[in-house]
């Protein structure tokens, strides 16, 4: 190990509060890999939850890797250093099991990059029984794994507090077998898909003919989930200077979300929706008054609240005041128009918040219809004004374009709304002699496995950067406005990794080797387009289907015509709603 690199991990653990290091021997040792930056992955709340749990166990080990930033990746190269772990230095290939913790489809070259540095073989067919297990698990897996099948050697489908566990029990019973008998035996548990031991077959169009298990495997793998939330405190485990939350304690309030919004995979791969006592979030950050990060002599006091949607939580306010009361800042991430009250606008202000964020996705009614959104304009601009006269200037707003029945009208829709908005900021505004601004985020319309759009195409990518560029030119004279979005070439690959089989696993492959995704996508010679620009048929066999997460395909199918129609449908209200099959 090179000075160099041993020096910048000696600095960001010293950096840490929290941070877990037990000796070696006589244990499971799991290296939890997140497939990004330590900026990154230090800022998501479920690989600190993983990492707490396995650690919690007597008989297991776990540390952290991460992808190197770039001029470490230069390092690694230049000195060819194998990666290794935070918390012991260990490379790799030292570890039992591989633990990759994907919550983003284009993390998914990462994944192999890390794996090339690990020296550890790219295909799961090329490992013996000297190579440590390499496993996923995170959103990804239980959304569509299929793209990464052939470089994992098996997906851990769910949430990892129901999980993790019981996995670790039976590879503690099995894990001295050969790899071909301990396959099989560790789909014993639920949740558990071994990709090796299901075959696929295609139909002469391209689209999946079927897919089977070998031996034992389950045909349907369930979704595992919590069902007692507030048995599993989601929390901060390690606090860090070193990342996008600075200090931050970061606390779930809720899973899930029973909204029902059409484009949005938390709102059916989390379901049902679960709510956590305040009481017991409080009791879970009772240690952090303050807040101690891990910068030494320095101290902060900001809890982030996290949830699909924060101002939804039903207890909102009986949560911010005991908050406030102790001196501590709130931070959420977007709001609901429909649900945002003045105490919690209050609390964000007394928390130092300069910046509201909101979410009306689409600019016309008849759209957010189409989408189940459930705002109307009269939502948006009281929420704006709400937050704009305690004092917080600036909005945040984010849209989506190319949602499927999308009109030009709609896509002036957010022309239309953005100016009405800077209207009434101004009037409110004027007399204190200070202007707000408002940025529009501006991403296009993805669709994602389990959600009742999965079967539509995502919009060409020269229809989008049209309709990009008439949003653009018509704010460009509005003072106080700014344009931001994501580029349609990046939603393409998004998508393609998102509604991929397990062919589109020969795109990253190839783009490993060639250094850039469309280079990758030449050398594999795939149609592309097939996985992104084609309505799938209601009938079809998905790449995801073998995936049970409770919620019946007819229902979204159901959902999709509803939307067509514009129809709306009111937010799940269990244990008495039984329409989707979750319940």
């Amino acid at each position: 190990m090179r000075w160099k690199l041993k020096e910048k991990i000696t600095t960001l653990l010293s950096r840490e509060k929290g941070t877990i290091v037990k000796p070696w021997g006589g244990k499971v040792t799991v290296a939890l890999v997140y497939p990004n930056t330590y900026f990154v992955g230090m800022s998501n709340l479920g690989f600190h939850q993983i990492y707490y749990l396995l650690n919690q166990r007597n008989d297991t080990l776990c540390e952290r890797v991460f992808l190197p930033d770039r001029e470490d990746m230069e390092e690694y190269g230049r000195t060819n250093t194998p990666i290794f772990s935070l918390e012991s230095r260990r490379p790799l290939r030292d570890f039992d099991i591989i633990a990759f913790s994907v919550p983003f489809e284009n993390d998914y070259l990462n994944v192999l990059k890390i794996l090339k540095m690990g020296n550890i073989p790219l295909f799961s067919n090329e490992r013996g029984k000297d190579y440590p297990l390499v496993i996923a698990g995170g959103v990804t897996s239980f959304l569509n794994p299929e793209p990464m099948a052939d470089f994992i050697d098996l997906f851990l489908i769910g949430e990892g507090e129901e999980l993790v566990n019981e996995f670790v029990d039976c590879y503690l019973k099995n894990g001295s077998v050969n790899r071909n008998e301990l396959f099989p035996k560790l789909t014993s548990v639920k949740g558990v898909y071994v990709p090796s031991l299901y075959q696929v077959t295609y139909n002469e169009d391209g689209s999946i003919k079927s897919l089977f298990p070998e031996g034992k495997a389950p045909k349907k793998v369930k979704r595992r989930w919590v069902r007692d939330i507030d048995s599993a405190p989601t929390i901060s485990r390690i606090l860090t200077p070193d990342t996008e939350f600075s200090g931050m304690h970061l606390v779930e309030i809720s899973r899930g979300c029973g909204r029902g919004c059409r484009f949005c995979t938390a709102g059916f791969i989390y379901l049902p929706p679960r709510v956590r006592r305040p009481e017991k979030i409080l009791e879970s950050i009772s240690g952090q008054w303050p807040v101690v990060s891990g910068q030494r002599g320095r101290q902060t006091n900001k809890v982030g609240l996290v949830s699909a949607a924060v101002s939804d939580y039903p207890f909102i306010n009986s949560l911010c005041s005991p908050l406030i009361a102790k001196g501590m800042k709130i931070s959420v991430s977007s709001l609901r128009m429909d649900s945002t009250t003045e105490e919690l606008i209050e609390a964000l202000k007394e928390s130092g918040h300069k910046t509201m964020t909101f979410a009306p996705e689409a600019g016309t009614e008849r759209l957010r219809n189409v989408i189940n959104k459930g705002i109307s304009e009269e939502d948006v601009l009281k929420s704006v004004e709400m937050a704009v006269s305690r004092g917080i200037l600036n909005a945040k707003l984010y849209f989506l374009i190319g949602i499927p029945t999308e009109t030009d009208e709609d896509i002036e829709g957010i022309v239309k709304l953005t100016r009405r908005i800077k209207k009434n900021i101004l009037g409110l505004t004027k007399e204190a002699g200070r202007i707000g601004t408002i940025t529009l985020s501006i991403n296009p319309f993805i669709p994602k496995p389990w959600t009742p759009f999965q079967w539509c195409p995502m919009e060409g990518t020269r229809s989008l950067n049209n309709k990009l560029k008439h949003i653009k030119d018509s704010l460009r004279k509005e003072g106080n406005i700014e344009v931001i979005h994501e580029n349609p070439r990046d939603s393409y690959l998004q998508t393609l990794l998102s509604r991929g089989d397990r062919r589109v696993g020969k795109i990253i492959r190839a783009t490993l080797d060639s250094g850039n995704w469309s280079r990758g996508v030449r050398e594999s010679q795939m149609d592309t387009d097939f996985y992104v620009y084609r309505m799938m048929g209601r009938d079809e066999i998905l790449p995801w289907d073998f995936i049970d997460h409770g919620v019946e395909k007819i229902y979204l199918w159901k959902e999709y015509e509803r939307a067509l129609k514009g129809q709306f449908t009111p937010p799940c209200n269990p244990p008495k709603c039984h329409r989707c099959g979750v319940c």
